[in-house]
């Protein structure tokens, strides 16, 4: 089934955070997510089975800062951490319940400098970058292109038009705001919406940033202009440090309260970022029927 007709009457319910995750797997501060990933195959394929157990339509790959300016410095290539991520999550399927819908996304984040005129990344090498990724993605099998956590309206663009000129997969792109309603970079969600319905997205929408309170005004002001499925993935709440660690205490059954207020909103696609784990997935895939009738 194509994601693009399963949204269309249903809620597509995302995974959650990968990084704490890969923590307590044995991902190591310092260490990179990617090539730990690459090195632990049957661990990653423990956290998406997690996801996958709770509820989830959609597991994203283990790819998020996958390009080649990292990779390159690690002496690994994109190319092989790609297929590697993308078949561990393909087994995870392959292995799980198959009564409802599942779905492969290449996840890829921001690719870690900025571009001109901010930073010294040149538009065209940002594309190249990106669509290195996204063909190998295609080639390797996945079912979307995810492309989250942006903060330069230029960066996000460069992703995805290389996504849509190279590859034939549905593309999803969310971006991250503060509290005042702007990305890092000064972008406005109307700025988003607009850009991005115009270079022919298939959804659109936030993660990370906030959690669901905060992002409430920022959601509305999308849902209200949106004329493609919006995809929302908040935090666990508002981060507090205790003992040098990063803690979120906001409980799974305090960010559905949240969920249920973005598909009144009218949000089709609905996951879990930092501080989220199985647990929240499962709170929403439980009780999906109250937010909206599903067709299985």
């Amino acid at each position: 089934m194509d994601v693009r007709e399963y949204i269309k009457n249903n809620i597509l319910i995302f995974d959650g955070a990968m990084g704490t995750m890969l923590q307590q797997k044995g991902l190591q501060i310092g260490e990179n997510p990617e090539v730990f990933g690459l090195k632990n195959p049957d661990k990653l394929i423990e956290i998406h089975k997690l996801y996958l157990e709770a509820g989830s339509n959609v597991i994203t790959t283990n790819t998020f800062g996958a390009n080649e300016l990292k990779l390159d410095k690690l002496g690994y290539t994109v190319e092989e951490v790609v297929d590697n991520a993308i078949n561990m999550a393909k087994k995870a399927i392959e292995e799980s319940d198959k009564s409802k819908p599942r779905f492969v996304a290449l996840d890829l984040g921001p690719i870690g400098e900025m571009l001109e005129p901010i930073g010294t990344l040149s538009f065209d090498r940002a594309y190249e970058i990106f669509k290195r990724q996204m063909v190998q993605g295609e080639k390797s099998g996945a079912d979307i292109i995810v492309i989250e956590t942006m903060m330069d309206l230029y960066e996000i663009k460069a992703a995805l038009l290389a996504a849509k000129e190279n590859t034939n997969l549905p593309v999803f792109c969310t971006m991250t705001f503060d509290e005042n309603g702007r990305s890092f970079t000064g972008c406005l969600p109307e700025s988003m919406v607009a850009t991005l319905e115009g270079l022919g997205v298939d959804a659109l929408g936030v993660n990370c940033s906030l959690g669901p309170k905060q992002l409430l005004p920022i959601v509305k002001t999308i849902t209200g202009l949106s004329n493609v499925p919006v995809i929302v993935q908040a935090n666990a709440g508002l981060p507090e440090i205790e003992d040098g660690k990063t803690i979120y205490k906001m409980t799974a059954n305090e960010f559905f309260q949240g969920v249920k207020k973005f598909v009144d909103l009218g949000v089709s696609i609905i996951g879990g970022c930092c501080g989220t784990n199985p647990e929240f997935i499962k709170k929403i895939s439980d009780n999906i029927s109250i937010l909206k009738k599903v067709e299985i």
